[in-house]
């Protein structure tokens, strides 16, 4: 088999005489797609050649020279106009012969003084990461507000509740949108809580043993809007946990955004027609022209599952991994990358859908039975200071009468058959048949009457202005 070349660019080269297998090169390189850290990768070198110039190994003009030349290489990349090259195997390998050819080679060799890549990837990966999470946090928190708002706007729209996907009580349609916001609140805390840990910084670990020239770590951790160094330097090489909880998070996240589009997507059906996609977030069918398919529901639906699987199979390439770097680590990259683009995009059409989406209000008052009051009538007698054990199997036999004497609903039993069944039955009974009054007994934290889930969306509304 022919063999490639040996290119001087590679960060390793010197020990090796020998080619490697083109097909090896093409195995091992990584700039396809980490190239776009090619910002997070001039950033940690703009300053780690800062805290060289602090220690003297840099001397004031290599510095001006070196970061003239990392402005030049950033100003490629935007521009669209950076070469890439044989032996170009990653976004640090590349920049660094891109700086090598700009300022000459004798300077550009400095930059990697007491510096590996091992510690230099994981470097642009945590920036990289942190400012993905930031925006995402961002765009998290548009989409809470756009529910907490629209359940505002809609706080008198009353629909059923479900449990095991039978109609159970009534509840308010705000409620239901206070649910997920909830949800995806408790996402927003535990990205905040994620970023923290992301936000510590590996660099002057160098290979694995820490730096041998005494660079200042505070510095470089400040500098790189980082909250701390990491503080053993074999850790700071080989940790990837940020990765996998940056997934595990987006997991979570993921199921939560598909159980939310599961429901919307059988509210949308004309068995249920409680509301309606707007023409952005859906398409037609290529036969039936009657069809409106809610394909950005079940996309976001399907989109979960590439998520779970990006996790799972970055834990099976890391579960054996020894002390401290190995090459397995590359493997974090597409499904970490790719894992990102696809939340990010998914909260932005989750917002989307959300915003615009029309409610069919009559429809769901429509679909309210007055069996689903049939534990408001247990209630009825439990203020009257019967058990509810009690009450609630006498409720049951009121159901089953108005199913044996054909009746639409319990509310069309006559008094006397309420008091065949139980004599503590009075007249008062038949206020109980009323949805408005059902939902507004229920104001309790966490219920459904107006007041309760006016009280969660602004503590809702409060975690993400804060």
């Amino acid at each position: 088999m022919s063999t490639s070349k040996p290119t001087e660019n590679r960060l390793w080269g010197g020990r090796f005489t020998g080619a490697t297998d083109p097909l090896m090169d093409l195995y091992n390189a990584s700039l396809p797609y980490d190239k776009k850290m090619f910002d997070a990768d001039l950033e940690g070198t703009r300053v780690y050649t800062r805290g060289l110039n602090k220690i003297k190994l840099i001397n004031d003009e290599e510095l001006a020279a070196i970061h003239n030349g990392l402005d030049e290489i950033k100003k490629e990349w935007i521009a669209g106009t950076f070469e890439e090259k044989a032996g170009d195997e990653d976004i640090h390998t590349a920049n660094e012969r891109r700086l090598g050819e700009l300022i000459g080679k004798h300077i550009a060799g400095k930059v990697h003084t007491g510096r590996s890549r091992n510690d230099q990837v994981v470097t642009d990966m945590r920036i990289f990461v942190r400012q993905d999470l930031e925006q995402l946090l961002k765009h998290l928190g548009n989409f809470i507000v756009s529910l907490t708002k629209r359940a505002r706007e809609e706080i008198d729209v009353l629909m059923p509740g479900y449990t095991h996907l039978q109609r159970a009580q009534p509840i308010r349609w705000a409620h239901w949108l206070s649910s997920y916001a909830t949800y995806f609140t408790n996402d927003y805390k535990r990205l905040q809580q994620v970023l923290e840990r992301v936000n510590e910084c590996p660099l002057g670990a160098g290979a694995l043993a820490g730096h041998p020239y005494g660079i200042d770590r505070d510095f470089l951790s400040e500098e790189l809007g980082f909250s701390r160094p990491i503080g053993n330097s074999l850790t700071a090489v080989s940790d990837r946990d940020f990765v996998v909880e940056t997934m595990f998070w987006a997991s979570l996240f993921m199921n939560h955004i598909s159980r939310f589009s599961e429901d919307l997507i059988l509210y949308s059906t004309a068995e249920f027609g409680f509301v309606q996609l707007a023409d952005a977030y859906s398409t037609g069918s290529s036969l039936m022209p009657q069809k409106k398919n809610p394909d950005s529901l079940e996309l976001l639906r399907g989109k979960s599952g590439r998520v779970f699987g990006a996790l799972s199979g970055f834990l099976m390439s890391t579960k054996s991994i020894p002390s401290t770097y190995n090459k397995d680590m590359q493997e974090d990259k597409e499904p970490l990358f790719d894992t990102l683009t696809t939340v990010q995009h998914s909260v932005l059409i989750a917002t989307g859908v959300i915003s615009t989406l029309k409610i069919n209000a009559q429809r769901m008052k429509g679909a309210l039975t007055m069996d689903m009051l049939a534990t408001d009538l247990a209630d009825y007698l439990v203020r009257k200071g019967v058990p509810f054990r009690e009450t609630h199997h006498i409720s049951g036999e009121c159901v089953r009468m108005a199913e044996v004497s054909n009746l639409s609903g319990i509310d069309k039993l006559s008094l006397s058959q309420f008091k065949e069944i139980d004599s503590r039955f009075e007249s008062d009974v038949m206020s109980v048949f009323d949805f408005e009054v059902s939902v507004e007994r229920r104001t309790a934290i966490g219920g459904t009457a107006k007041s309760a889930v006016l009280d969660q969306l602004s503590k809702l509304e409060s975690i993400v202005n804060k």
